[in-house]
């Protein structure tokens, strides 16, 4: 028989869920079974895959070591990750203003650069992260950025924190901002909805102005913030948190994101890259707002956390609009 004692990384949870995560290479099928036949039991007794776990219970599972050895995973090697750009850190969150090129999650590949690895790696070498006294949990992040956007990505350092986090960007309370420059003059706000369906073929998304089978509303707000005529600086207010919804929605009124290969202007791409060696569309998350949350994260309500666009962004804007 092999006890485990949950802990603050593990509390609060279905108890299904936990297993799934603790016996990863279990089916729910089996781990339902187990638990219909009194195998695991939670404090002593018979428990249903849908009770909460809470942080001193005890689940204890009457399995062989050959068993357990089985179904759980190895412990993953941690490598030396690269060096994050911090802009805030508390014992509960760590905000990363990642950089265009790198990927928000692994795919699994070797020596790949990714913020969810690197954010492991930095934590291990801190000794914030022990992954000997962990039974699931993996320090993450709480949302993602496309390979070639850079800016603000949150990293929970705690079970609570990361489900806290997604709980209040679920529900709207954490508010998101990009900056984006684009084609064409935009001189005021705009507020764009619609329905976007995926391409999984294409790895593209499209814009219907109906709700069609397999559709997602989408809801972007607009702002200007510079023009000389020919592009605009603008601040988007995302609403609504789509797969590349950013710059389809700008793309779908005729002004595409300058840099992007997917859906923008192939000519002003080229002029880009010759000018200013931009390879990447120009979408920065630069700005988030935190509110909604509640308990031990409290004390980030109202906080507002900014991340600076890197030099050759800087450096498109002071040639666009220094005069301005």
């Amino acid at each position: 028989m092999k006890e485990i004692l949950i802990d603050k990384n593990e509390h609060d949870q279905r108890l299904d869920r936990f297993l799934k995560k603790y016996l990863p290479n279990a089916s729910l099928g089996f781990i339902y079974k187990m638990l219909r036949k009194k195998n695991i039991k939670l404090n002593g007794n018979k428990a249903q895959p849908e009770d909460v776990i809470k942080e001193g219970d005890a689940i204890q599972l009457y399995f062989s070591d050959e068993t357990i050895d089985k179904f759980t995973l190895k412990p993953k090697e941690i490598s030396k990750g690269k060096k994050l750009n911090i802009i805030y850190e508390d014992d509960n969150i760590v905000l990363i203003n990642k950089p265009k090129g790198m990927l928000s999650h692994g795919t699994g590949k070797a020596h790949e650069n990714n913020v969810v690895d690197s954010l492991i790696s930095y934590l291990y070498e801190k000794k914030e992260y022990v992954p000997r006294l962990e039974k699931t949990f993996t320090p993450s992040i709480c949302n993602r950025l496309d390979r070639n956007t850079s800016g603000l990505v949150i990293g929970a350092k705690n079970f609570t924190s990361l489900k806290l986090i997604n709980e209040a960007i679920r529900e709207g309370h954490i508010k998101k901002y990009y900056i984006a420059l684009v084609k064409g003059k935009i001189d005021k706000e705009i507020e764009l909805k619609g329905f976007l369906i995926k391409d999984e073929e294409e790895n593209k998304v499209h814009i219907t102005r109906k709700n069609i089978e397999g559709s997602k509303d989408i809801n972007t707000m607009v702002k200007p913030m510079y023009t000389n005529g020919k592009y605009s600086l603008v601040e988007i207010d995302l609403i609504t948190g789509r797969t590349h919804q950013i710059r389809v929605h700008l793309a779908s009124i005729g002004h595409p994101v300058v840099g992007d290969l997917k859906y923008g202007d192939m000519e002003i791409n080229k002029k880009f890259k010759n000018e200013f060696s931009l390879i990447n569309q120009y979408l920065h998350a630069y700005k988030i707002i935190f509110n909604g949350l509640p308990e031990e994260l409290s004390y980030l309500n109202n906080k507002e956390l900014i991340a600076e666009l890197d030099e050759q962004l800087a450096n498109i804007d002071e040639k666009l609009f220094k005069n301005l």
